[in-house]
């Protein structure tokens, strides 16, 4: 059974990892000699604490720091290890690599997951979600604007199949229309878009059937061809695929009451709907790794900081 975490010597990892596979392992920063030296990152999340100007700081999987603690990103690992491990090996792998391959790459990974036992005790857990109102896409086109609107506000726009194929079509008239050179996302009501509707869940239980699936129908691949032309409004809650999906756009704006939630971690997987192939080219793959990893809310100005958003708005 792998073990929690030990605090690790930089000089141990000059070569490839021997030891017993860990939940995580920590570096500290202020302890370790300022020197640049090569690290075979070890199977598993490497947490770096203390000064982020060391020359070793850019290597670690993550940085800890505010609003994010060191107690709330290790609980998380700690709880489903197997997929902190997925995660930063993902990040790692796809780090600079064209966004098209890593989202297949990503869609991989999360099909691995989707077959854990780690998964599936989440699921196990669970509580049948009410079924809700349905939603519509609504897609306007004036000229060479393309403006596009989740509309499912009882149910804060959360996404489900008949939406997921909406976005795909609107998205692609958009990729395949050079003539369109703008286009728009938001979601109505007070929220922007609270992630995939938690009733679908585990209703595709075969791994290798859900990366088809994921491979024709997922939005990201059609948004790939128009996210330098997009921009995207964000209001209240912006979880998961949503998140994951606005983290493309060439611009986001977000209200001064936005926040924003990575939680598939707690769910035993990773962001599958494209978000960790977005979310580490808009923050870097420390911060993706660091909002991932610990399923922190953050708020509009965090990210703002952080280069989630580019600016923040009065609505």
């Amino acid at each position: 059974m792998p073990g929690h975490a030990a605090l690790i010597d930089p000089d141990g990892l000059t070569l490839p990892w021997a030891g017993e596979v860990q939940a995580y392992g920590l570096i500290d920063l202020d302890r370790a000699p300022r020197t640049d030296v090569p690290l075979h990152l070890p199977p598993f999340p490497l947490l770096g604490i203390g000064d982020p100007t060391h020359p070793l700081a850019l290597r670690l999987d993550a940085l800890v720091e505010l609003p994010v603690s060191l107690n709330a990103i290790t609980q998380q690992i700690a709880a489903q290890p197997e997929a902190a491990r997925v995660l930063v090996q993902l990040l790692r792998l796809i780090d600079g690599l064209d966004p098209a391959q890593a989202l297949v790459a990503e869609s991989l990974a999360y099909g691995l997951l989707q077959g854990s036992a780690g998964h599936a005790r989440w699921l196990a857990a669970q509580m049948p979600a009410p079924m809700q109102s349905p939603g519509i896409i609504r897609v306007d086109r004036d000229g060479d604007r393309l403006s596009i609107l989740i509309d499912r506000p009882d149910a804060h726009n959360a996404i489900d199949r008949d939406l997921r194929d909406g976005l795909r079509a609107a998205f692609g008239i958009a990729a395949f229309d050079p003539d369109i050179t703008h286009v728009s996302l938001r979601g109505a009501g007070r929220s922007f878009c609270t992630g995939a509707d938690l009733s679908e869940f585990g209703t595709t239980r075969d791994p290798a059937t859900a990366h088809d699936i994921r491979m024709q129908t997922l939005p990201a691949h059609a948004l790939l061809g128009c996210a330098d032309r997009l921009s995207v409004h964000v209001q209240g809650g912006c979880v998961g695929s949503g998140l994951e999906m606005a983290a493309f756009a060439g611009h986001i704006t977000a209200s001064a009451d936005a926040w924003f939630h990575l939680p598939e971690l707690a769910m035993g997987i990773i962001p599958g709907a494209g978000g960790c192939v977005s979310l580490s080219r808009r923050i870097g793959r420390q911060r993706a790794a660091l909002m991932i990893l610990s399923g922190k809310r953050i708020n509009a100005r965090t990210a703002l900081g952080w280069g989630l958003v580019d600016t923040i708005m009065d609505d």
